[in-house]
C-alpha cells in the first residue's frame, strides 16, 4: 500500500483539528479531495449563490495547490447540489475553472442539506492524479 499524506492548506488546520477530517489525502501519485463548500477562510458561508460556487472551486484549487497539483490535474469530480435548478449556474462557473481537455469525469448529486449546515449549496469531490 503506498504512502498517504493528509493534505491541509494554510487556514484549513480548523477542520483537519476540530471537524477532523482532512481536506485531501495524497496516496502516490493520487489526491483525493474531501468535499468543498463555499466558506471563506473565516469558516465563514458566503451566502451569494455564485459566489458561493466560486469560492468552494477556489478552496478546492486551495487544496490541490497543497498537495502539489492543479486543477487541470482532476480527473474526477462528484458534486452534490442542494437545488438541481442551479446546475445552469454551476457550469458556467465549472467552466472558469475546469476547462481542460479531456474534460474530466464529473456526477452531480441532489441532496437535502450540505456541509453539516443550512445555507450551503453546492459541495465539490475531486480525485486528481499527477503525472
Amino acid at each position: 500500500m503506498s504512502e498517504r499524506q493528509a493534505i491541509v492548506p494554510a487556514g484549513m488546520e480548523a477542520v483537519y483539528e476540530k471537524i477532523r477530517y482532512a481536506p485531501a489525502i495524497k496516496a502516490g501519485n493520487t489526491i483525493y479531495v474531501s468535499g468543498q463548500i463555499g466558506r471563506d477562510a473565516a469558516m465563514q458561508l458566503v451566502e451569494e449563490r455564485e459566489a458561493q460556487i466560486v469560492q468552494a472551486f477556489e478552496n478546492l484549487k486551495l487544496v490541490l495547490e497543497a498537495a502539489g497539483a492543479s486543477l487541470s490535474d482532476v480527473v474526477d469530480v462528484t458534486t452534490f447540489h442542494t437545488d438541481m435548478r442551479d446546475l445552469p449556474l454551476f457550469m458556467q462557473v465549472r467552466e472558469r475553472y475546469l476547462d481542460t481537455h479531456p474534460l474530466p469525469a464529473w456526477t452531480a448529486i441532489g441532496a437535502h442539506m450540505l456541509g453539516g449546515a443550512a445555507g450551503y449549496i453546492i459541495e465539490i469531490k475531486a480525485v486528481a492524479v499527477l503525472p
